[in-house]
């Protein structure tokens, strides 16, 4: 990669890394946790990144791979999030630290999202982005129909963790 793709990417990265803590706090229990998959998602971001045609918005690439990189890792094991080397990427990148207070208000619903499948788990992280139902589509791969629908059983999903 040459250093003006490599600057892009870096940037991209630090302007949009709260998108791959969120995804992290869904897929993980604690911050150990959440760190190897932190800098998993950012070796899967870069190894894809000359692949990125900017046909859509980085932060919509960003959320596509964190989610897919996210659960394989989550399906391979339930337990341990297994990582590469960090010390093997030549490139470190600046990682401001999660702030959890910021989402404490939001603590039990990513409690119960937890207790969702992981498609579920990706479609009400991205609803609760503000995301509309297209560019949900698009991220997840699935009809706009199909993520409207989908959505409407996981709000009844929730509603019934939540209020048992």
């Amino acid at each position: 990669m040459n250093k003006e793709l490599e600057h892009r990417f870096v940037t991209e990265l630090e302007n949009n890394q709260n998108v791959v803590h969120k995804v992290c706090s869904l897929y993980t229990n604690d911050r150990d946790s959440h760190k190897d998959l932190f800098q998993e998602i950012t070796i899967q971001l870069w190894k894809a990144y000359p692949k990125f045609r900017g046909e859509a918005k980085f932060s919509t690439w960003m959320y596509r791979v964190a989610l897919n990189t996210a659960i394989t890792l989550y399906r391979k094991s339930k337990k341990r999030v297994p990582t590469q080397d960090y010390d093997s990427v030549i490139y470190k990148i600046k990682s401001d630290e999660y702030d959890e207070t910021q989402e404490q208000q939001l603590r039990l619903i990513y409690k119960a999202v937890r207790q969702l499948g992981d498609i579920d788990k990706a479609l009400v992280f991205l609803y609760l982005e503000d995301k509309d139902y297209s560019e949900i589509a698009d991220t997840l791969g699935i009809t706009e129909v199909n993520a409207r629908v989908k959505m409407n059983r996981v709000k009844n999903k929730l509603r019934t963790i939540l209020n048992p």
